[in-house]
């Protein structure tokens, strides 16, 4: 039974009291951001490197303090998610934050008007040494910004455009009628939750009547998810357009700073390396023993779970040596983060479920937020946030604060990294056969969910808005159909691609947030790649790895992973994470249970 929050020792909560000690602080910083939102005497005169610094330094002080308040709030209200006095709490953050955007919002538009030659020299001036990335990347997207008056014509139909990806939500939310089966627990209803669950019964009957029932439920209501997304992607053409791109994936790409050769080189890669996603496929239908494997066997565990059951204090110390290649002052700051108060350890009544890390420019350290359990899983979520909050640490301590912050491209990299090296680590040192095969299909199911499958997704929306931008119409007929092709060239031929599967593209929200979802698979692609070398090559490695993470958003996210040795702007990268698919493959098949 899991204890109240005033029960848990000490030890194994985080301490705020490092953020603020008293609530009259928090409030005291709440008074100085209420009063300081002001920042018109600048609006007019940001055409001098002068200007520029007075008024991002007067910003960034609001700033600090204001990150810290929002954190804490949240941090407080994550706790017991049943507090009204912290639910209040946030609630005054968030409603601050508002407050501040809508206070800043000249900024941009008046540092993009100025002329190149000045947001050059801008750039180069060392007073603004601090802020040279944020005026380069003002300086990028220049050519894309419209005049004043299109501009404020675009930025009225800020909700207009964002209302698809609402539309889905109450649809995907509200709309849905889901099907009741029966399992030998008695009548269950096919939640989205639930689904993912039933997938996992050892009853193939109960997994077949789920996947049916649960996709004819998305067949019913095709026809207005189909013209939903079409709009997004017609809004998505229509401002790539407004905007003097080429394309809606040159648009993305863009704005996050990222080569096109990136995505291209995704694609390409996945798409010469599917004899490996086809092996994993073959692989999963013969230890499954099946004659005709569909979709809902797909992800029927192949080897029974083996459990690693440690108490947290021996869970903490195995992630340690497992990340020991990272050397002495990571190892030093893993015993930091568990003897001062960073890490939330144990579920408690009301606390907020699943795992973060969290962390604000302001505070002495990062945090990290557990729900543990005793589960070899949880083990890797311990080294997975532990990745989150060192990347975080050694950003805020290198970089000044307009840097400090790095992109969601890169966000997963330090996180998987340390997953990797966990993984190879128990490899190496277990002699038990059933773990290590475990571990294996842990790895090679990471990598097809992350890697593969998200690439796949990319390449859907990739076609549906090339599609569009040539003058096709998105019908559901040519969306599933598509969606259909792309399911059967990737899982291959030892996997029916049923019916069902062709409707699964209106299911995913992820879709609404238009050429996000190959981030992740550039991200794991990166972390193995990471991972591979500081394994084989030692300090220097390591070394590079922590400039990387020092390094925060001092650049674009392209050429910071340059620093750790990852080009993901030609193949070796993508090639080393093929390679390592391939062998965790082979090695599985070599281990005879």
């Amino acid at each position: 039974m899991a204890l109240n929050r005033n029960e848990v020792p000490q030890n194994l909560k985080w301490n705020t009291s490092h953020i603020y000690e008293t609530p009259e602080l928090w409030e005291s910083d709440y008074s100085f951001v209420e009063n300081n939102l002001d920042f018109s005497k600048y609006q007019g005169y940001l055409n001098n490197a002068n200007n520029i610094f007075d008024c991002m330094e007067a910003i960034n002080k609001v700033m600090f303090k204001l990150e810290k308040l929002y954190v804490y709030a949240s941090m407080r209200s994550d706790e017991d998610l049943r507090d009204n006095a912290n639910k209040a709490l946030l609630s005054r953050a968030q409603l601050l934050f508002v407050k501040f955007s809508s206070s800043i919002s000249f900024v941009r538009p008046e540092l993009t008007s100025l002329s190149e030659e000045m947001l050059v020299s801008l750039a180069n001036d060392p007073l603004l040494k601090d802020y040279d990335y944020t005026l380069k990347s003002i300086l990028k997207a220049k050519p894309h910004v419209l005049s004043a008056e299109t501009e404020k014509v675009l930025a009225m139909g800020g909700q207009v455009f964002s209302g698809f990806s609402d539309i889905f939500r109450m649809i995907n939310n509200a709309d849905i009628e889901f099907p009741v089966i029966k399992t030998k627990d008695g009548e269950v209803t096919v939640s989205h939750g639930v689904y993912g669950m039933l997938l996992y019964d050892e009853d193939r009957s109960v997994r077949e009547e789920a996947f049916k029932k649960y996709y004819a439920c998305f067949k019913k209501v095709l026809n207005t998810i189909t013209a939903n997304y079409a709009g997004l992607v017609n809004k998505d053409v229509f401002l790539a357009r407004a905007r003097n791109y080429s394309s809606c994936v040159e648009k993305a790409l863009c704005e996050e700073d990222v080569s096109r050769t990136v995505y291209d080189n995704l694609l390409e890669s996945v798409n010469a390396n599917l004899d490996a996603l086809h092996h994993y496929t073959r692989q999963k239908k013969t230890a499954l023993n099946l004659d005709e494997m569909h979709m809902w066997d797909f992800y029927v565990p192949i080897v029974e779970e083996a459990q690693i059951k440690l108490e947290y204090e021996d869970a903490f110390k195995l992630v340690k040596q497992g990340l020991m290649p990272l050397g002495e002052e990571y190892q030093n700051l893993l015993q930091e983060a568990h003897d001062n108060g960073w890490i939330d350890v144990l579920e408690t009544p009301g606390k907020r479920s699943g795992a973060y890390s969290t962390g604000a420019y302001g505070f002495k350290h990062p945090y990290v937020l557990l729900n543990y359990q005793q589960t070899t899983s949880d083990i890797f979520t311990i080294a997975h946030e532990l990745g989150h909050a060192m990347h975080t640490y050694y950003s805020n301590k290198n970089q000044p604060q307009e840097k400090a912050d790095y992109r969601i491209f890169v966000a997963e990299v330090a996180s998987t990294v340390n997953e990797v090296l966990l993984l190879k680590h128990l490899l190496n040192t277990s002699t038990d056969l059933r773990l290590k095969k475990y571990l294996l299909s842990y790895y090679t199911d990471m990598i097809k969910s992350t890697l593969f499958r998200q690439t796949m997704f990319a390449e859907f929306e990739y076609i549906s808005h090339t599609a569009v931008e040539n003058g096709i119409p998105l019908t559901s007929d040519y969306l599933c159909g598509e969606y259909l092709k792309l399911n059967q060239k990737y899982y291959g031929e030892d996997i029916v691609s049923d019916t069902e599967i062709s409707w699964e593209w209106a299911r995913i929200p992820h879709f609404y947030n238009s050429f996000y979802v190959y981030k992740y698979a550039t991200g794991i692609i990166s972390a193995i790649s990471i991972a591979e070398r500081i394994l084989t090559e030692g300090e220097t490695a390591v070394n590079d790895y922590k400039k990387f993470l020092s390094s925060g958003g001092s650049n674009s996210p392209v050429e910071l992973l340059k620093i750790a040795g990852v080009d993901l702007t030609d193949k070796k990268a993508y090639n080393v994470a093929m390679k390592s698919f391939k062998d965790a493959l082979d090695e599985f098949d070599k281990i005879k249970l």
